[in-house]
């Protein structure tokens, strides 16, 4: 898909000086999204959103820790998911304060999306200053607040102990990926991906896969593992959507379904027959049209006192 144009890179430092690459597309002064990708992904994963929304929104897209064009965090993912080797939640939510004051004016408000974990990265920053100066309205996308490994669908069999260990195994496997092969992307398709999707889209979802390096996988597969922010969905007090694939293995929707019923402002709930977890690539139209109305809706003059 062609991108838009690109207005311009920023450069971001974190809390603790880890560098964050954003991009911005878009003219200054149109209504503000914020993207914030998932797990194994980069910025490139919203190409959709990005070549539709940059029309008439500036949007602001960034690379999540060891994504894509952001360093890794220092230290060692495999000695540790601690947040002293800066892979924790905190981080996340750290990083996305730090994005949201390096391009967004003081008292700025924008819409922010999050998918799987850039969800739980909105979560995670629920509480936080910027955060809560900056949201106008979010957009969760096949995403959940805890017990990752246990909910996940991967694994073949009933939920339990042994299904929840094989799947740690499987998420967290220290093995390199190689290139991109037809089997690779039919594993892909299968562990994250509805039967129907478009053989362009696994191929386009497999790169991003395929280019997050070992190390950086290894490491927040862990802190995804032993996830918990389920009072973080309490604190998300911003109109919120939720959109989630009927077939996704990775956060199954009855997930979807119970964050919804969480979150304080849940303002609709989408789910996707035959959609796997990729639903940003898989069903492009559905959630840049959600980031739209969200936007139509809370971004106007005087949609502010419709948010308290």
């Amino acid at each position: 898909m062609r991108q838009p144009p690109r207005e311009r890179e920023v450069s971001i430092r974190s809390a603790d000086g880890s560098r964050i690459h954003a991009e911005v597309y878009g003219e200054e002064g149109r209504p503000a999204v914020v993207l914030a990708h998932g797990w194994t992904c980069s910025l490139r994963f919203w190409a959709a959103q990005l070549a539709d929304l940059a029309v008439d929104h500036r949007v602001i897209a960034y690379d999540q820790r060891g994504h894509g064009r952001t360093p890794a965090p220092s230290g060692s993912a495999g000695r540790s998911a601690g947040h002293s080797a800066g892979y924790s939640t905190d981080a996340l939510a750290d990083d996305l304060e730090a994005v949201l004051a390096a391009t967004l004016e003081p008292g700025e408000r924008a819409v922010l999306a999050g998918h799987s974990m850039g969800g739980m990265t909105m979560m995670a920053a629920a509480r936080r200053p910027a955060f809560r100066e900056h949201a106008a309205a979010v957009l969760l996308c096949s995403t959940g607040s805890s017990r990752l490994d246990f909910h996940t669908r991967i694994v073949p069999m009933r939920a339990g102990r042994v299904r929840t260990a094989l799947t740690r195994r499987i998420l967290g496997a220290p093995l390199p990926l190689g290139p991109v092969t037809p089997v690779s992307k039919r594993l892909l398709r299968y562990g994250t991906m509805g039967a129907g999707a478009a053989p362009d889209r696994v191929a386009q979802c497999a790169r991003l896969v395929h280019a997050c390096p070992r190390p950086v996988r290894v490491g927040w597969s862990r802190v995804l593992g032993e996830l918990d922010l389920d009072a973080e969905v309490r604190e998300l007090t911003v109109p919120t959507a939720v959109i989630a694939g009927g077939g996704d293995r990775l956060t199954p929707p009855g997930g979807a379904r119970a964050l919804a019923a969480a979150l304080p402002k849940c303002v609709s709930l989408t789910v996707l027959t035959g959609v796997g977890h990729m639903t940003p690539v898989e069903a492009p139209e559905v959630v840049t049209g959600a980031i739209r109305e969200l936007s139509t809706t809370y971004l106007t003059t005087g949609a502010e006192e419709a948010t308290t």
